[in-house]
């Protein structure tokens, strides 16, 4: 794996991952600003870099998108630790003594827990009027306070609209509870780790990060089409990866 030489004037590196494997070719890559991906290497891992002008911090959405696009390709070729986007430091030597040195251990024991694993994000949504419907059905009192306030104008706070609005959340709540156990106790015996996502919205039911075992993955998609079928009426469910392991392993940016 060849490592860099001097770098031009005001120019530091930007680090987006840390890999293993530090001997073996790796696919060639453009980053940030149409930089070439290269590494630094220390023992048996290596940072994933490229050069960025330290005049400016990195915060633009093509930045973040090329961030993203490294880390993508890197996490299909083999195990990443990501690190936080945003992550620049001045030269070679600061990469080795401010990430890998002190980090090595760590990043060799994450490695090889990621090895033959990928992230899939599992996010399931309600269809809105169907559940709503069900709570209806099943809570005469709001049913009840739904009818007295029907013809009351848009926009009233009326004590009425008030509690009907506090019960309907707190029925919304007890419904997700129940219908994400249900989700998690086919997906979680069939994952390494799993990791909860924010979420909100009416609409919201649940949203997890699973880490799997790539030879788990046919069984997960095919027990996920099943709950998909199941569920058609109320529920949505969307998988999407592999994408890098940023919900189990991703390094905050140093001071």
């Amino acid at each position: 794996m060849p490592e860099q030489g001097a770098l031009p004037p005001d120019t530091g590196y930007y680090v987006y991952g840390v890999v293993g494997d530090v001997e073996r070719e790796r696919p060639a890559l453009t980053g940030i600003d149409g930089q070439d991906v290269e590494y630094v290497a220390h023992d048996d891992i290596a940072a994933v870099v490229s050069t960025f002008v330290l005049d400016r911090p990195a915060g633009r959405r093509a930045e973040l998108m090329a961030h993203s696009t490294v880390l993508e390709a890197m996490a299909a070729d083999g195990p990443v630790v990501p690190v936080q986007f945003g992550s620049v430091l001045a030269d070679r030597d600061a990469v080795l003594s401010d990430l890998l040195e002190p980090g090595r251990e760590r990043f060799a024991e994450l490695l090889a827990w990621l090895r033959g694993t990928r992230q899939y994000n599992l996010r399931a949504t309600y269809v809105e009027e169907r559940v709503l419907a069900e709570i209806v059905r099943s809570r005469p009192d709001i049913a009840t306070l739904g009818q007295r306030t029907r013809e009351l104008p848009e926009g009233a706070m009326h004590p009425d609209l008030v509690r009907l609005g506090e019960l309907v959340s707190q029925a919304m709540d007890a419904k997700r509870a129940d219908d994400a156990d249900q989700i998690l106790d086919v997906l979680v015996p069939l994952v390494v780790a799993d990791a909860p996502r924010g979420g909100g919205g009416v609409d919201h039911l649940l949203d997890v990060a699973v880490l799997v075992d790539e030879t788990r993955v046919p069984q997960m998609e095919e027990a996920l089409e099943g709950l998909a079928e199941m569920m058609h009426d109320r529920i949505r469910l969307r998988l999407t990866g592999p994408v890098p392991p940023y919900d189990f392993v991703e390094v905050d940016r140093w001071g």
